[in-house]
């Protein structure tokens, strides 16, 4: 569920604008009429458009209104499951060929934004995963070994090396993927926009999908106060398929628990204290059970993330827990306040892996991304273009029936006050 309180988000204050668009008014026809103005719905309508098909993507509130204006800007390599887990799960030909595809994600997000002249932030010196303690150094070693096998640049760094390269106290070591990187993600997201428009696709926002009925081999959809005729249709609402009527075809989105996330971005930090932290600008997040995440941004702010949502109740505890957290991490940081914070929504599948569907004739979506919204959301948002397009083989995922989770309520539910109350504890001494 998309959070409605009106919270300042640093990503909406610090981009560029968005290109000019409106809600959609009229009728129209299109070749692959796509749902969703994310990462993955303007991924697809930048690879179609630049292919000369006609598409047209219709959000129902402004470009990158869900995670892909609410994360942590992370372009990380890989899902969060581990290689060998991932073969295990899906087999070995299309567990190795989805790590591959999705391994190569960071060279495909950095490449669109050099070649399209995005200004969104851009940074590949890698990313950071912090390990917690010996268990957390157990799992990042893993992680590497599995990595290592299949060519990745990935190494495991000293405890004095996590510390010179991120600043922060207390950890056992860190995972190095130089794959990866980070991003400004919504100005990633107008950036994918501009460039999709200027190929040829048309974008309206303020635009729900209101109904869709099928008609001989097209489908109608009545958007907004319009309708447009279209062959295809690419849904890509992710966390976010609470914003879409009740088609025929949402429900996949009963099969994704919503796991909520919150950051805080404080003040610009002095220069001599801003130099200490991420040096080389990495993003990181840890091993702890309830993950945290931070970062730098190019004006010198340090954002703060977990797991949680920024409602009336929680956010006291989550400010609070963040702020003892910098303290904590980095003793030297001096004082500062949070100027921006907000929260977005996680879509998490029971195996934490994403699902492709066939919702319907013509019909098909990725989602549950379960975290790593930006590569996985460009990677597939390129391949659901080459399918529409005839390339049977394009999406690295086999299709899947639609499985709801009847304990997705309670699952989320469960996330939201568990972190809440650990939060709570946390960090004090």
């Amino acid at each position: 569920m998309a959070t409605e309180r009106a919270l300042p988000n640093l990503w909406h204050a610090t981009a560029p604008a968005a290109p000019e668009t409106g809600p959609l008014q009229g009728e129209l026809t299109t070749e692959v009429a796509i749902i969703g103005g994310g990462f993955t719905g303007l991924s697809s309508a930048l690879h179609l458009a630049e292919k000369g098909v006609n598409a047209t993507v219709v959000e129902a509130r402004m470009i990158g209104f869900g995670g892909s204006g609410r994360n942590v800007g992370l372009v990380n390599a890989g899902m969060w499951v581990k290689p060998d887990d991932l073969v295990a799960t899906l087999g070995a030909d299309a567990g190795n060929r989805l790590l591959k595809e999705l391994g190569d994600g960071p060279s495909l997000v950095y490449d669109l934004i050099a070649k399209h002249g995005m200004q969104c932030e851009a940074v590949r010196n890698g990313t950071l995963h912090m390990a917690v303690g010996a268990e957390g150094l157990k799992d990042i070693e893993d992680r590497e070994a599995q990595w290592k096998k299949r060519g990745a640049p990935v190494e495991v760094l000293s405890a004095d090396r996590t510390h010179a390269l991120s600043g922060a106290e207390g950890f056992a070591g860190a995972l190095l993927d130089r794959r990866a990187g980070t991003v400004q993600p919504l100005a990633y997201a107008r950036g994918l926009a501009r460039a999709a428009l200027a190929a040829g696709a048309r974008i309206f926002t303020d635009t729900p999908l209101v109904a869709a009925t099928r008609q001989g081999d097209l489908w109608k959809l009545k958007a907004g106060q319009g309708s447009i005729t279209a062959r295809h249709v690419i849904l890509a609402t992710n966390a976010y398929g609470d914003l879409v009527a009740d088609v025929p075809w949402k429900a996949h989105t009963r099969e994704l628990t919503i796991l909520p996330y919150f950051q805080f971005a404080t003040n610009p930090l002095p220069e001599k204290v801003a130099t200490r932290i991420l040096p080389e600008r990495q993003g990181a997040w840890d091993t702890g059970l309830v993950m945290t995440s931070f970062r730098m941004d190019q004006q010198n702010r340090m954002i703060f993330g977990s797991i949680g949502r920024l409602d009336a109740i929680a956010e006291g505890t989550h400010r609070a827990f963040a702020a003892r957290s910098l303290r904590k991490l980095f003793p030297y940081i001096g004082d500062f306040r949070f100027e921006y914070w907000w929260d977005g929504s996680i879509g998490m599948t029971t195996n934490n892996l994403p699902a492709m569907h066939v919702l319907a004739p013509n019909v098909v979506s990725v989602s549950g991304y379960n975290g790593r919204g930006i590569a996985p959301g460009t990677v597939f948002g390129r391949a659901l273009a080459q399918h529409v397009m005839g390339d049977a083989s394009a999406i690295p995922l086999a299709e899947t029936p639609i499985t709801p989770d009847p304990w997705r309520t309670v699952k989320s539910a469960f996330y939201q006050a568990g972190a809440h109350a650990k939060h709570f504890v946390d960090r004090r001494l």
